[in-house]
């Protein structure tokens, strides 16, 4: 089934917090504990608009996958370095819709001239893991006891992928 990718608008957010809210219920994605409101992801959105991308994946009209940059540090220096997520519907994942927005991300992300990608993902979360190094992350280390999510500590496996005039040193 074909899917089609663009980037994100306003009349996104309802999809987008779904997808999400999936994947905080999941446990495997995030130390997010609490929903995203459709009021959330609108904030997110206009936040990040011109600076940071955030990209759908449809199919058949209906949004299965997203993903978006953000602030990875305020430091002036640490500017063309963002952090990054990536979701896909529970019912499409394994799907390759995923694979599609994170690489849709990396080109998006060069092209308002960002030179990294990071993020940090949960050690256990193997789909994640392979995504990132099928679209050429590098894992670079892990961190233990990062955060606790339902009281247990969470280890998380960081990655990162250079960018532009980063990637052609």
């Amino acid at each position: 089934m074909p899917a089609s990718v663009r980037s994100a608008t306003q009349d996104d957010a309802a999809a987008i917090a779904r997808i999400y809210n999936e994947g905080i219920e999941d446990r495997v994605g995030t130390f997010q504990n609490e929903p995203r409101s459709t009021a959330d992801i609108e904030n997110m959105l206009a936040d990040r608009k011109g600076r940071y991308p955030t990209i759908v994946v449809e199919r058949d009209g209906e949004v299965v996958a997203w993903a978006s940059a953000g602030t990875y540090r305020s430091a002036r220096w640490y500017q063309p370095i963002a952090e990054h997520s990536v979701y896909v519907a529970r019912a499409h994942r394994g799907t390759g819709v995923g694979q599609v927005a994170l690489e849709a991300l990396c080109e998006a992300a060069e092209g308002v001239g960002l030179l990294k990608l990071v993020s940090r993902i949960f050690v256990e979360n193997e789909a994640s893991r392979a995504l990132h190094r099928k679209v050429g992350f590098r894992e670079v280390g892990i961190y233990q006891r990062h955060g606790k999510l339902d009281g247990e500590w969470r280890d998380c496996v960081i990655v990162e992928k250079l960018l532009g005039e980063a990637a052609s040193q």
